[in-house]
């Protein structure tokens, strides 16, 4: 059993300290300087965390080993500068400014799972901009309930949960959210999951992700299953052409009640958006920690 080390209330302070600065700062400058400084902020991140890199290195070594794994972390941190940028200016984007940021594309999706009555279960994952993408949604079609973790530090926790609800969002704490997401989705209400996350054995199925085995959790695919919901990848995924997000609804995902199947379904229609898209995924993440019996760790 993994026992979790106190942290303390000085550690918090500091880190409260300079993510409200950091947030500030972009919050408070003009829109090209604040963007200059986000991507100043990234760097740092990259320089001072250097195990992030290495383990970009290590996913798309096995993942994506013909692509430029140099050329795509580069991308995923400028992809973290653009949301930090998003999400230090919530409090200014507004209904009547909102198409500024991002436009939505497909939204029929999710307009015809609602006509059904069991509710949406929107499939999403650390792709572009998930903060944004719940974010507008609110503004743009009406306010979803989003399953969220508390963050390790309880100050920077609070400040972002209260900017996550200015729209309009209600959040879901995954301490007791099998009853609260069908609680919303029998009120036909939508409901926003993050797919992408490593799971342990207990809690997940193995899938075939980039064509090697990854332990996905099956609870997405049980409750899907167990409430008859409108299964509906989403994304909120940055145009150069455009300088703005696509929130990108996807067509309805069939659920046969298998949970292997359904989440190895759910998990492929993810890989094929991030293989669209490979520099704006978190590969920063270790995807692939949870191994299969009898086989190595990945990461050092």
């Amino acid at each position: 059993m993994r026992i979790m080390q106190r942290r303390s209330e000085f550690r918090n302070a500091i880190e409260y300290a300079l993510a409200l600065s950091i947030v500030a700062s972009l919050e408070w400058s003009p829109l090209p300087i604040a963007r200059r400084m986000a991507l100043l902020y990234t760097r740092l991140l990259d320089l001072a965390i250097p195990r992030l890199r290495r383990i970009a290195r290590q996913n798309l070594a096995f993942a994506l080993p013909d692509r430029d794994a140099e050329r795509i972390t580069d991308g995923v941190f400028r992809s973290i500068a653009r949301m930090l940028v998003a999400f230090a200016r919530f409090l200014s984007i507004r209904r009547d400014n909102v198409a500024g940021w991002i436009r939505c594309e497909g939204m029929e999706h999710y307009e015809d799972g609602l006509r059904a009555g069991r509710g949406v279960l929107f499939a999403t994952a650390h792709l572009g901009n998930w903060e944004l993408s719940a974010y507008a949604h609110a503004l743009l079609a009406a306010p979803m309930n989003v399953v969220v973790r508390p963050l390790d530090n309880p100050l920077i926790d609070r400040l972002v949960e209260r900017r996550r609800s200015l729209s309009g969002n209600r959040p879901i704490f995954k301490k007791d959210y099998a009853r609260a997401i069908l609680k919303a989705l029998a009120a036909n209400q939508a409901v926003g999951i993050l797919i992408d996350q490593n799971a342990t054995p207990e809690s997940g199925v193995f899938v075939d992700f980039f064509g090697v085995p990854a332990c996905a959790g099956a609870g997405f695919a049980k409750l899907a299953a167990r409430s008859g919901a409108a299964v509906i990848p989403g994304f909120a995924l940055w145009s150069e052409g455009e300088q703005r997000y696509i929130l990108r609804f996807y067509p309805p995902i069939p659920m046969t009640g298998d949970a292997a199947a359904d989440t190895q379904a759910v998990q492929s229609q993810l890989e094929s958006v991030i293989r669209e898209h490979p520099d704006q995924w978190l590969w920063i993440h270790r995807r692939w920690k949870t191994r299969p019996t009898g086989e190595p760790p990945v990461y050092g």
